[in-house]
């Protein structure tokens, strides 16, 4: 296939927003568009929810909007008018015994000055963060785990104490495994280019300065992002393209000139083109007939599960700090790693339920799966415990929700580039199929949406935008001058 458009028949495999987007730029295009999805409902990672009267995200609740890619995709399916940014920015870090305010003048963590640190870090971590600029050149090569070369620049606690709980929120994973180059991209180029590591970020900060970003780093729908799925789908079905829920896909085979044949329970379907946007696992499942190469990548993916406690209470009984929440370091021994103060962070939330006060834990990272084998009313003792002792809230809840995303975040450690590298060759050796998801160039939702629009391109023999990707996965957080 080739040219900007296309009458073909594509099959979609995934309901999630990667999914959804790639039916959507497919349908713009001129295709056919037919998406199945294994579960009962589209959305994947992003799921609405209720709690107490109150409208609230039960899975991903914000988007980076300093990428164009979902702000931009929700401005074409109409919720312009829902589009808001954070009331509060502000977060702390509850750390050492107490929540400290989140330094500013960082890059995902890392300081352009011991100084940004205060506060944060004990004086002897503080002090040597100063050493980076006499010590020599530590070599990056292709890819290297964040926290080793921090730790290596800067020493263990600006990891342990600020990076591991950034990255821990995006990825609930180990900083000390996580991929540089995948992860923070910008700042694997600078270490490439610079012996100092603190240099290296005010170089960053001064470029971003220079460019002068401007409005909110993040951006959230009033009612949640999880209604973005729900008018993704409801603008696919309005262009003509069907979407059919408990449609599991058993066989997805080559069908010779016809293309491609794929059967989701007592149906066959027939396809020019397949987009395979679903996790690595169940792509690995679907690619093994056609490619035991590519699957043998996919299936090397490692994910970590997590749990999200949500709770309610009468604003009555609830006195918080101010500010969208805390994050959590791991070195100190909590069992939470986050909480969001949902009614102060999304101001929506609060003008809808001026009498309920949301807020939100998250529990689990890679590798700590005894937390998330205890039932929920464990969970939500834990988070209530935890919750007392950083803030002081005693009070009892007037709900609980506790929702749990097993094998939820892709796990991106050292080489994930090119593995990811690898994979794609393997399945572009197959004519009409492209793949898209998490598991690829970044976690986020811009990113994902991102890798649904290069999979399109590349169906229709545009290979740039997977190039592009490949080349410069989208960084899934923020963390430039003064955030």
């Amino acid at each position: 296939m080739s040219g900007s458009g296309t009458t073909g028949h594509v099959v979609v495999i995934g309901a999630g927003i990667a999914g959804l987007a790639a039916a959507h730029r497919l349908l713009q295009r001129g295709a056919r568009v037919t998406v199945l999805e294994a579960s009962g409902r589209v959305g994947g990672k992003l799921l609405p929810g209720e709690i107490a009267g109150a409208r609230v995200d039960l899975g991903a609740e914000s988007m980076l909007a300093r990428r164009p890619e979902a702000v931009a995709l929700a401005r074409e399916v109409g919720l312009t008018d829902r589009l808001q940014p954070p009331a509060t920015a502000t977060a702390s870090i509850w750390t050492r015994g107490a929540l400290r305010p989140m330094p500013k003048g960082h890059v995902m963590g890392v300081p352009g000055t011991a100084a940004a640190l205060e506060g944060v870090l004990s004086e002897e971590g503080l002090a040597r963060i100063d050493r980076d600029a006499d010590l020599p050149r530590t070599e990056v090569g292709d890819d290297v785990a964040v926290g080793e070369y921090v730790a290596a620049r800067l020493g263990r606690e600006v990891v342990d104490r600020l990076i591991e709980p950034l990255l821990g929120g995006v990825y609930a994973g180990d900083a000390y495994r996580i991929s540089m180059r995948s992860a923070v991209p910008q700042l694997f180029q600078a270490a490439k280019t610079h012996t100092s590591l603190t240099e290296a970020v005010r170089d960053i900060q001064a470029r971003a300065a220079a460019n002068q970003q401007t409005g909110p780093v993040f951006m959230g729908l009033q009612g949640g992002v999880g209604g973005l799925p729900l008018a993704v789908a409801d603008s696919v079905r309005a262009r003509g393209g069907e979407i059919v829920t408990d449609a599991p896909v058993t066989e997805l085979r080559r069908a010779g000139a016809e293309g491609w044949r794929i059967v989701t329970g007592d149906r066959t379907l027939h396809a020019d083109s397949v987009i395979v946007a679903v996790p690595a696992p169940a792509a690995a499942d679907l690619l093994r007939a056609e490619s035991s190469e590519a699957a043998a990548e996919l299936a090397g993916v490692e994910y970590a599960s997590m749990a999200l406690v949500t709770l309610a209470y009468r604003r009555t009984d609830t006195d918080l700090p101010a500010g969208s929440g805390f994050l959590v370091p791991p070195v100190d021994g909590r069992t939470i790693k986050a909480s969001t103060f949902a009614s102060q962070k999304w101001g929506w939330i609060a003008d809808e339920n001026p009498d309920v006060v949301v807020l939100r834990t998250s529990v689990g990272r890679y590798g700590e799966t005894a937390i998330l084998e205890r039932d929920d009313a464990d969970l939500v003792d834990v988070s209530r415990r935890d919750l007392r002792e950083a803030t002081g809230l005693d009070a009892r809840p007037l709900e609980t929700r506790v929702t749990r995303w097993t094998d939820g975040l892709p796990q991106y450690p050292v080489g994930h580039h090119a593995r990811v590298a690898r994979l794609r060759d393997h399945v572009a050796k197959l004519p009409g199929i492209a793949v898209c998801g998490a598991q690829y160039d970044g976690v986020g939702i811009p990113a994902c949406i991102a890798s649904a629009y290069a999979a399109v391109d590349q169906i229709h023999g545009d290979e740039r935008g997977v190039q592009e990707l490949t080349a410069h996965p989208v960084q899934s957080l923020h963390g430039g001058a003064g955030e």
